[in-house]
């Protein structure tokens, strides 16, 4: 068992003030999703996954318990396990577990921006799996997958990178498919990406995985103001402000905003801003796109990829593709 951490410094794109200070000065008003993930958002995200109306979590985590060994098998004995947006890793336990049992032992590289997240995952897997050598990496995607380039020279023969949860979805089409091309480039032979996808469905299953009866995912979202008052001297209400979650069929798209319960004005000390919201207005905070098969495909191609595998719940909700680094010639 030995284990080790790597904090990278956050880019311009990652600071707080600056992307508060250009998403709520433009229109629509927007906030990053990527800043959900403090400590209290990502206690509550652990929270969302175990509802009953978040069929995404469980649904994936069938997949991997059913398939997990065949997918490792399909790779080289020496094999690097890296997830971006790792948060518990508790569905990755399963691809874990099977390296564990095919060679007895397992390295494991959680990349994410949430530091509690990486610690109480660290200490929840290193204590289960003895066997495990784990090395975090507190960063963006794009910062932890850089850094694991430039240690290359001493990476294992093939590398398994895992983008589960429907991550994907936070991603416009194009933007996602420039995003696993920029992932996958430089993949030898013996890597590949497994890439989680929550499929399209009824408006009604969609709308309620993202507006939950309990008022968690509200809690979630309205958490992310909470954070700007915090570390911005922000004095938003957030009783002032309403979760939606709407459904654009078209696009294939869940759309997650706050909504301003009554005209006000809000002031940020740190930014020297203050803001006056209408009633009704909205701050767009999250979207999560779904896909068809189809557009799995699509995907897959306009970055670069071949589908070798895919994977599928028993409800067909879900899907789990693995991808190789270069399309197979028709």
């Amino acid at each position: 068992m030995s284990a080790r951490h790597t904090r990278l410094a956050p880019d311009a794109g990652g600071d707080l003030a600056a992307a508060v200070r250009a998403g709520l000065g433009a229109r629509p008003r927007r906030l990053p999703c990527r800043f959900f993930y403090d400590p209290a958002g990502s206690a509550l995200f652990e929270a969302i996954c175990a509802l009953p109306e978040y069929y995404l979590t469980r649904a994936e985590d069938e997949i991997l318990a059913r398939h997990a060994a065949a997918i490792v098998a399909r790779l080289p004995r020496a094999l690097q396990l890296v997830e971006l947006g790792s948060g518990a890793a508790r569905k990755t336990r399963h691809l874990i577990e099977a390296q564990l049992a095919r060679t007895g032992g397992a390295h494991y590289v959680p990349i994410d921006i949430s530091a509690s997240a990486l610690a109480r995952a660290e200490v929840e897997l290193l204590a289960r799996y003895p066997a495990l050598t784990l090395h975090s990496i507190e960063a963006e995607y794009t910062q932890g997958l850089a850094h694991l380039a430039a240690e290359a020279s001493g990476a294992p023969a093939a590398r398994l990178v895992l983008w589960l949860g429907s991550n994907v979805g936070n991603f416009e089409r194009d933007a996602a498919a420039r995003f696993l091309a920029d992932a996958t480039r430089g993949f030898r032979a013996e890597d590949r990406f497994l890439l989680g996808v929550d499929l399209r469905k009824a408006r009604a299953t969609l709308e309620a995985a993202y507006d939950d009866r309990a008022g968690i995912t509200a809690r979630f979202n309205k958490n992310l103001l909470a954070r700007v008052n915090a570390e911005l001297a922000g004095d938003f209400d957030l009783d002032a402000f309403r979760h939606v979650a709407l459904y654009d069929e078209p696009a294939g798209r869940i759309e997650m905003h706050l909504e301003s319960l009554r005209p006000q004005r809000v002031r940020l000390a740190r930014l020297g801003l203050e803001l006056a919201l209408e009633a009704g207005e909205r701050i767009h905070t999250e979207d999560s796109y779904k896909y068809s098969p189809a557009e799995i495909e699509a995907l897959a191609r306009a970055a670069g990829l071949g589908i070798e595998a895919r994977f599928l719940d028993a409800a067909g909700q879900f899907c789990v593709v693995l991808l190789q680094g270069e399309t197979p010639a028709a």
